[in-house]
């Protein structure tokens, strides 16, 4: 198991796993009991994203729904034009709280 300043300086990442592994270490809690909680906040951004609306989770981040209209785009192997679909993409951004955090 790593430890925190080991994730945060040694430039690893951090994985769903990483996640679980901690809440269950600093919680008490069984590694069941921690999936649990980590599907449960995932599943709940999820949720709300997919019916449109925003999830701010204050001084952390923002997520949101960005909409995009349909264009003219080129395939770059071919040079050919296509047509792009509108769409919709989630977005991600950060707060001022986790800026500073990050920052320092």
């Amino acid at each position: 198991m790593r430890s925190e300043n080991a994730i945060s300086n040694s430039g690893a990442h951090m994985n769903k796993f990483d996640l679980i592994q901690s809440l269950k270490d600093t919680n008490g809690l069984t590694n069941a009991e921690a999936l649990m909680v980590v599907d449960m906040f995932f599943n709940a951004i999820a949720e709300a994203l997919a019916n449109g609306e925003r999830v701010e989770l204050r001084g952390l981040c923002l997520f949101k729904v960005k909409e995009y209209q349909s264009y003219t785009g080129r395939n770059p192997k071919t040079g050919e034009q296509v047509t792009v679909k509108p769409k919709k993409l989630p977005f991600f951004k950060p707060g001022a709280d986790l800026k500073e955090r990050v920052n320092n």
